[in-house]
């Protein structure tokens, strides 16, 4: 059976100003770590041979149909703004358009230089490609938006990062590799005739009833809004939040040094190369709301009407805020119970999390926890999780079913930095055995599946993950 990808390539029938025709660079000796059979059906794609799809996988060889280019974009890196970014170790193969008419992108993520590679070996290591793999599907049961992992690939070549390490390609599938970047590039050279194409282009993929550059905007702070309530309801720093890696589309992409809480703090941060905490757990829906203002800010060099349109965007860009708490509000009343609105309710889940903060308790656990009897035992001080109870007990009254609200929005399984860690040393010394026990489990994180309860532990002294770290 021989590897079959239904084609369609919108991206690569844009002018050849939006990206790089750049082919895969082959590798020495690629081997097909895992296949996402689920996602391929979705994609209409048809398996091949195992060594085959190992070989397309890795960019050896190219499916029929493929257009592999490098896409270009700029963007702000920690709020500096780096005039040209682009695919540096990544090409777009192509789209399909799936059984669920969603329109996808196909790419490989570790395929070697590009003219964007910035002086880079364009290769990723293994560790960040399994990493990235097992989270995206993660966050994809969890029932977020997110880029997903198609397939992993070993190159059987060494790759040098502070030691050598062992090479690897992702798969990766999008609704599209459009971000906030992608405009800047256009905005900031003056190029307008570009960025009417890339707006109109954005529109006619993602937002189709959105009407005009304003439009546009309208609808990326809502998609971006939801993402972000979402990112904060199961504990997720996103840890890079640069606009390169902010998705017009409203997925999440790019997963670098990402984690997951264990102990709740609003402060807390994992990115080694956050050093002074921009993308903190807590700073999350701000720097949202600043991604926006940047995109905002390139779209309006399009307009005719400037003064008009610097009103409308103000206008759409201070309206995020309380976006992003209404998206926050239906996540956490979820998470507590709640289905109905009553205007205590805010106080009622910011009291929980200050208790929580205060006393050391398990994100995931603690939430889960509420569906039973069992919550007030992830706390150093039990009593403080007394002392909120009788208000949170009394608003229960006033639901239908709080049990089953809170079971279906509170995940008993997520991809622990510790185990994520020790599923890449295991990796690393060639056992993939943690590796695929991770994705099976965690494609039901809702469910209890008490021969995984292992995977629920919070990490002990020694297994802290203090710091993660990117690809690059």
């Amino acid at each position: 059976m021989t590897l079959t990808i239904p084609f369609d390539n919108s991206y690569a029938r844009l002018p050849n100003s939006f990206y790089a025709r750049q082919a895969p660079v082959p590798v020495r000796a690629p081997q097909l770590i895992a296949f996402n059979t689920d996602l391929a059906k979705v994609l209409r794609i048809t398996p091949g041979e195992v060594q085959d799809m190992a070989e397309a996988f890795a960019g050896n060889t190219l499916p029929e149909g493929a257009e592999p280019i490098a896409q270009l974009y700029s963007g702000h890196q920690f709020g500096n703004y780096n005039p040209q970014l682009g695919d540096g170790r990544a090409v777009l193969l192509g789209e399909t358009v799936g059984t669920d008419g969603l329109r996808r992108d196909i790419q490989l993520k570790g395929s070697g230089p590009t003219p964007f590679s910035r002086q880079g070996d364009g290769r990723a290591w293994s560790g960040p490609v399994l990493r990235e793999y097992v989270v995206s599907e993660a966050m994809h049961a969890l029932g977020i938006p997110t880029t997903r992992a198609l397939a992993a690939v070993e190159t059987g070549e060494v790759v040098f990062r502070e030691e050598p390490m062992p090479g690897a390609v992702l798969t990766r599938v999008a609704r599209s590799h459009l971000r906030v970047g992608t405009f800047q590039v256009f905005a900031a050279r003056g190029q307008l005739d570009s960025l009417r194409r890339l707006t109109e282009y954005a529109i006619e993929r993602h937002f189709p009833q959105a009407a005009g550059p304003m439009g546009l905007l309208r609808a990326v702070a809502q998609a971006q809004s939801e993402l972000i309530a979402g990112w904060m309801s199961v504990g997720f720093i996103h840890g890079v939040m640069n606009t390169d890696n902010c998705s017009i589309a409203g997925e999440t992409i790019d997963y670098g040094p990402c984690a997951f809480m264990d102990s709740y703090h609003p402060n807390t941060v994992y990115s080694s190369i956050d050093r002074m905490g921009r993308y903190a757990y807590s700073n999350q829906p701000g720097i949202a709301v600043w991604n926006l203002a940047q995109l905002a800010t390139a779209l309006i060099q399009q307009m005719d009407d400037k003064e008009a349109a610097v009103e409308e965007a103000t206008e759409i860009v201070h309206a995020m805020p309380d976006l992003l708490e209404q998206h926050w509000l239906t996540r956490f009343r979820a998470k507590i119970g709640l289905v109905t609105e009553e205007d205590g309710d805010r106080q009622l889940v910011s009291d929980l999390l200050a208790r929580m903060a205060q006393n050391q308790a398990d994100f995931t656990n603690t939430f889960r926890a509420l569906g039973g009897d069992t919550a007030r035992d992830q706390f150093t001080d039990p009593q403080a999780f007394d002392q909120w109870t009788d208000a949170w007990k009394a608003r229960l009254q006033r639901e239908n079913d709080p049990r089953a609200t809170m079971m279906s929005a509170n995940p008993v399984f997520i991809p622990r930095n510790h185990r994520v860690e020790q599923m890449i040393q295991a990796a690393l010394r060639g056992d993939y055995a943690p590796f695929h026990r991770l994705n099976d489990v965690l494609s039901r994180p809702y469910e209890d599946q008490p021969e995984a309860i292992d995977l629920t532990r919070p990490p002990s002294e020694g297994e802290v993950v203090h710091a993660t770290f990117c690809g690059t």
